[in-house]
């Protein structure tokens, strides 16, 4: 299977935050499945970090790529392939979620997340 992590999925997993489902831990773990994190979650956590939205142990830009690097999950570039999805009706107000269902319509991705509003989108969601 191929995993596209939500921003929040990849932040309690690299925290080991007990809202993680066992179920969740173990798709990410599993070295059948392809897991992503995209550039776009990456930009989402710098600016929470920057209006002190979310605490860190080190700087975003060191933290995360080191994080994602450290449990084996593939960085996922923004292309212009999917940033033309968004062209789909408006279903969901935030717009870092729309460009990861964005990405995950144009790569044949899961989407883990816990975001109910997701599920409005013809998108596979794990």
């Amino acid at each position: 299977m191929k995993l596209l992590l939500d921003t929040h999925i990849f932040l309690w997993f690299i925290s080991g935050d007990p809202q993680l489902s066992k179920n969740i831990q173990n798709a990410i773990r599993d070295p059948e499945n392809e897991v992503y994190l995209s550039v776009i979650s990456i930009w989402e956590a710098i600016i929470k970090y920057q209006l002190g939205k979310l605490p860190l142990p080190e700087h975003p830009a060191t933290y995360l790529p080191k994080q994602r690097d450290l449990h084996q999950i593939a960085s996922l570039a923004l292309d212009e392939s999917s940033v033309i999805q968004l062209s789909q009706p408006l279903l969901h107000r935030d717009p870092f979620d729309r460009m990861l269902i964005c990405q995950a319509l144009q790569n044949n991705l899961t989407i883990v997340t816990v975001d109910t509003a997701v599920r409005a989108y013809s998108v596979s969601v794990m």
